[in-house]
C-alpha cells in the first residue's frame, strides 16, 4: 500500500510539474511580448518580495508533517486533531500578519522602482498579486500538510493541475483581447484561490475531522527548530531577484527570471520524483523499520540519481540554445548569457543531489541537528551574492547561490549517512563522483560529435534535444547498470510490483 501511494504521488507530481513547466514557458513569454521585459521583471520582483512573508512560517510545515507521521501510523485521531488545530491557528496568524506586511510593502516597494514605473501602477500590481498568497495561508496550508503526511500528495497535485490549466487559459485569452497586466494578474489570482477551497471541500467529505474537538492548549514539538531550514529555503528561492532589484535593473531581473524559469521547470520535474517519498520514509522511521528504510532509500537513491544526471546534463547543454529560440525577436535586453546559464544550472544540480538526504533528514525530524548548516547556507548566499553582484552583476548572484548550495549539500549527505542510515559516507562520495564523471562524459560526447543542426527554431531545438537526451540516457543508464547491479535488481522488482499490479487491474476491468 505504501509503495502504491508513493507511485501515485510520483506520477501525479510529474504530471503537475509538466503542467507547471508549460505554464512557465507560456505565461512569461506572453507578458514579455505584450508588455516588455521591464514589466516581466516587475511582476517577478513583486512575487519574490511577497514570498518573504513565508519567513513567518518559521519552517513549521515540515515540523507539522514530521509530527503527523507517528499518530497517522498509530491511527491516533486525537493527536492528529490537536496537531492540525495548532497548525491552523499558526497559519491564520501568519495570514493576518501578512496583511500588515502587505501594507508596508504597498507603501515602500513602489518607491524602489519609481524611476521605471508609476506609484499607482506598481501599487495595484502588489495588491492584486498578493490575493492568492493570503488565501493559501488562511485556508489551505494545514490540510495540504495533512494530505502530504497521509501519503496523499496526489490529491493536492490533481487540484493544482486544474488551477494551473485555468490560469494558462485566462492569460492566453486576456492577452489576446488586449487586457492590462493588472486584469491578467487578477484572473490568475482567482484561479489559484480555487486551490485551497477545493482542497478543503475534499477533506471535509473524505475525512471526519472536526477541529472543534481539539485541545486548544496543545503545543507543537520542535516548533522553532525548523526556522533555520525554512529561512535557508526562502533565501535560496528569493534572494537573487531581491538583490538584483536593489543593485541592478528590472531588465536584469527579467533575464534572471527567464533562466530561472527553465531551471525551476527542471527542478519541478525532479521534485516530482521525490513528491510524497518523504512521507514513505517518515512512515518507516515512525515504525522503526531500519532494514526496510536502508534498502528502500538505496534503491530510490539510484533511481533518483539516474533521473537527475540525465535531466541536468541535458539542461547544461540545452539551456542557452533554448533561450536563444524562446527570446527570438526580443531586443530590449540581452538574454544570451552562457556563463550565467551554466552557473545557475550547476547550482540547481547541486541542490538536486542533496534532495534525497534533505527529505529523509526532515522526515526524521532532525531540524535542530541541522540548523547550523541552514544558517551558514542562508548567510553565505546573501553575503557572497551582494559582494559579487556589484562587480559581476547577474553572474555574481549565481556564484553566491552555487557556493551556498555546495556547503549545504555536503552537510546533508554527511548527516543522513552518519545519524539516520548509519552507513559509510564513502558509499555516497562514490555515487557523487560517478554523477560528476557521467555528466562530464555526456557533455564531451555531445560537443565532440558533429551534430549539424542550426538551432534557430523550436523544431530544430527539439531535434537537437532528443539527440542530447538519447546520448545522456545511454551513458547514464549503461554506467549505472555496471556500477550498481544489486540496486538495479531491487529497482526492477519495485517497478514490476507496482506497474505489474496496475496493469493486471486494468486488464481485469
Amino acid at each position: 500500500m505504501r509503495s502504491k501511494k508513493a507511485m501515485y504521488n510520483i506520477v501525479t507530481s510529474l504530471i503537475l510539474q509538466i503542467v507547471v513547466l508549460i505554464s512557465g514557458f507560456i505565461v512569461p513569454k506572453l507578458i514579455i511580448s505584450s508588455f516588455g521585459s521591464d514589466v516581466n521583471g516587475l511582476v517577478s520582483s513583486i512575487s519574490q518580495f511577497l514570498a518573504y512573508i513565508s519567513l513567518l512560517e518559521s519552517g513549521i510545515g515540515p515540523v507539522v508533517k514530521a509530527s503527523l507521521y507517528k499518530p497517522i501510523a498509530e491511527k491516533d485521531n486525537k493527536t492528529i486533531k490537536n496537531i492540525l488545530r495548532a497548525s491552523e491557528k499558526f497559519f491564520r496568524i501568519i495570514a493576518l500578519i501578512f496583511i500588515v506586511y502587505l501594507v508596508g510593502l504597498s507603501v515602500l516597494y513602489p518607491l524602489i522602482v519609481q524611476k521605471e514605473f508609476g506609484y499607482v501602477y506598481t501599487l495595484s500590481l502588489v495588491l492584486i498579486i498578493s490575493v492568492s498568497t493570503f488565501f493559501e495561508y488562511y485556508f489551505g496550508m494545514t490540510y495540504k500538510l495533512y494530505l502530504q503526511a497521509e501519503q496523499k500528495t496526489y490529491v493536492t497535485s490533481i487540484i493544482q493541475i486544474i488551477t494551473y490549466i485555468l490560469n494558462i487559459i485566462f492569460v492566453i485569452v486576456l492577452v489576446k483581447i488586449g487586457a492590462s497586466i493588472q486584469i491578467i494578474k487578477l484572473f490568475s489570482g482567482f484561479a489559484f484561490i480555487l486551490r485551497p477551497l477545493i482542497q478543503n471541500i475534499y477533506i471535509k467529505k473524505k475525512y471526519n475531522i472536526n477541529l472543534k474537538d481539539a485541545d486548544e492548549s496543545y503545543k507543537l514539538d520542535k516548533k522553532w527548530d525548523g526556522l533555520a531550514q525554512h529561512i535557508a529555503a526562502v533565501v535560496h528561492g528569493n534572494t537573487d531577484i531581491t538583490i538584483l532589484t536593489i543593485f541592478s535593473k528590472l531588465s536584469e531581473v527579467s533575464v534572471y527570471s527567464v533562466y530561472a524559469m527553465i531551471t525551476k521547470g527542471v527542478k519541478s520535474i525532479i521534485s516530482a520524483f521525490s513528491g510524497g517519498i518523504d512521507a514513505s520514509f517518515g512512515d518507516m522511521i515512525a515504525k522503526n523499520e531500519k532494514d526496510t528504510l536502508n534498502k528502500s532509500f538505496s534503491t530510490y537513491e539510484l533511481f533518483y540519481f539516474t533521473i537527475i544526471t540525465i535531466c541536468y546534463s541535458c539542461t547544461i547543454l540545452l539551456i542557452v540554445p533554448f533561450v536563444g529560440v524562446y527570446m527570438k525577436g526580443i531586443t530590449d535586453a540581452n538574454y544570451i548569457r552562457p556563463l550565467f546559464g551554466y552557473l545557475l544550472v550547476i547550482s540547481e544540480y547541486i541542490w538536486a543531489i542533496r534532495m534525497p538526504y534533505s527529505s529523509i533528514t526532515l522526515a526524521a525530524g532532525h531540524f535542530k541537528e541541522t540548523r547550523k548548516g541552514a544558517w551558514v547556507e542562508a548567510i553565505s548566499n546573501i553575503v557572497i551574492s551582494i559582494i559579487l553582484v556589484i562587480k559581476f552583476g547577474i553572474v555574481g548572484v549565481a556564484i553566491g547561490t552555487l557556493v551556498a548550495m555546495l556547503i549545504r549539500t555536503i552537510e546533508f549527505i554527511y548527516h543522513t549517512n552518519k545519524y539516520i542510515l548509519n552507513r559509510n559516507i564513502l558509499v555516497n562520495i562514490k555515487k557523487v563522483i560517478v554523477i560528476i564523471l557521467e555528466t562530464i562524459l555526456i557533455v564531451l560526447i555531445v560537443r565532440l560529435i558533429p551534430i549539424n543542426i542550426t538551432i534557430n527554431s523550436y523544431l530544430n531545438w527539439i531535434i537537437y534535444a532528443i539527440i542530447v537526451f538519447v546520448i545522456a540516457s545511454i551513458v547514464t543508464i549503461s554506467i549505472n547498470m555496471i556500477m550498481y547491479k544489486n540496486d538495479i535488481g531491487n529497482l526492477k522488482q519495485l517497478l514490476k510490483n507496482n506497474f505489474g499490479k496496475l496493469f493486471k487491474r486494468r486488464k481485469k476491468k
